[in-house]
């Protein structure tokens, strides 16, 4: 599929392959990009046979950013105010949205991952980055600050004084420091590749217990202790005894791949 020559999405095995599809200006962020990603997430929100997806860029980078050239007329091309996406607004819909997935989303970046880029890499679960591929907190640079969900989703990644000084000096860091921060999982040399194998060996799991994973994981940065223990309760006792679990089980005995269903 591909939406507005900005995305093209891909399903194999249970698995989405998602790319950012503006190489020749380095993924860069417009109007037509942000239009791409919104309906990108709601298209992926709505399958039932997708159990892991791969978020990628095109070219020589994962994304640079705000294209500030599109924003030169000084107009926003979207309101800020309106929460039109759950609790997000369109904007920070991009990066926020691949968080509310039901399924896992593993980023794969290489070459940059600047300001906006940064966060919608941000958004993922599992984040693999090239050693060498360039980061920033960029909107200070701007004269901005993060408003594309950066901050809800920083807080479960890096210290807060990480943070501020990374947003208020706007300085570049590679891949190694960002792991060491806690903004990549891992890094690799072959990051989309290694993505694309850790997806399928998820979307091998029981996806019943996945999204049941997430949704608890989520809950952690914002619920207290009694509501993510009273949920880790009512996620066990859904997939106890249910078809998918009891594949898991049985396939495991019998030492063959499980067929689950979606």
């Amino acid at each position: 599929m591909n939406f507005k020559d900005r995305v093209t999405l891909t399903v194999e095995n249970h698995v989405a392959d998602v790319r950012l599809a503006r190489a020749e200006k380095m993924n860069a962020i417009d109007p037509a990009m942000f239009d791409a990603l919104v309906e990108a997430i709601d298209h992926l929100g709505r399958r039932t046979d997708v159990r892991a997806a791969v978020l990628s860029g095109e070219g020589r980078g994962f994304c640079a950013g705000l294209d500030m050239a599109s924003m030169a007329g000084g107009e926003l091309p979207f309101q800020l105010g309106p929460r039109s996406h759950g609790p997000a607004n369109v904007v920070q819909q991009v990066a926020w949205g691949w968080r509310a997935l039901p399924f896992p989303v593993i980023a794969a970046v290489h070459g940059v991952a600047l300001g906006g880029g940064f966060q919608i890499m941000s958004g993922a679960d599992i984040r693999l980055g090239h050693p060498q591929a360039r980061f920033a907190i960029r909107e200070g640079w701007w004269g901005l600050v993060p408003d594309m969900a950066g901050i809800a989703l920083w807080r479960t990644l890096a210290r807060d004084d990480v943070l501020r000084e990374l947003t208020y000096t706007a300085r570049e860091f590679d891949g190694v420091e960002a792991q060491a921060l806690g903004f990549l999982t891992r890094t690799s040399d072959t990051p989309l590749e290694d993505a694309l194998a850790l997806a399928a060996e998820i979307a091998g799991r029981n996806p019943d217990a996945v999204r049941g994973a997430k949704r608890l994981f989520n809950l952690a940065a914002d619920g207290d202790a009694a509501a993510i223990l009273q949920a880790e309760s009512d996620e066990q006792l859904r997939l106890l005894g249910s078809p998918n679990q009891m594949e898991a089980v049985m396939a495991n005995l019998q030492k063959r791949a499980p067929r689950f269903t979606d």
